[in-house]
């Protein structure tokens, strides 16, 4: 299954690289920082476009949360053409992950953004692989491989938007 990924692309690209090396889901090309700043260098109806395009095709979109994920104004966009859409969307997150050699602190819920559940998740999963150790600290390589092993079907569980 071909998915989406959005992400906050300059606080988690290496965590989304770990994933994307994984290789269980297919997901959209993930752009080095050059050609990312090419897209982001159009403006915002080039980048627009391009969240279009790579969007386009996929069967589902997977929001990997990060620290800052939710405050991001194109993962705004990006969950609410999804949402718009009717794909099937989903959370992961990712802060447990190592970046560099750190792993981070969890982030809020991005879902609470779309128009009519302002403060509220409409029902939309989020799941989280993080383990911890013995004392309490993120365990980095067992979030990693917990993750590895959830990823394909919990890629499948996405919520769409229901008509009324």
């Amino acid at each position: 299954m071909a998915v989406f990924y959005s992400f906050h692309y300059e606080r988690d690209v290496n965590r989304v690289q770990l994933i994307r090396q994984m290789g269980l889901i297919d997901g959209q090309r993930i752009l080095n920082a050059q050609d990312w700043e090419s897209v982001r260098a159009g403006g915002s109806s080039v980048i627009a476009n391009w969240i279009d395009e790579q969007m386009k095709y996929k069967a589902a979109v997977i929001v990997l949360i990060g620290r800052e994920t939710a405050s991001r104004p194109w993962v705004r966009y990006e969950i609410q053409k999804a949402w718009d859409a009717r794909k099937p969307l989903l959370g992961i997150r990712i802060h447990g992950l190592s970046s560099m050699g750190t792993v981070d602190t969890i982030g809020p819920d991005p879902f609470t953004q779309i128009p009519g559940f302002e403060g509220s998740n409409p029902g939309l999963p989020i799941f989280d692989p993080t383990v911890k150790d013995w004392f309490g600290d993120i365990d980095s390589k067992a979030t990693y491989q917990k993750l590895a092993g959830k990823i394909r079907s919990w890629s499948s569980q996405g919520r769409v938007r229901q008509t009324w």
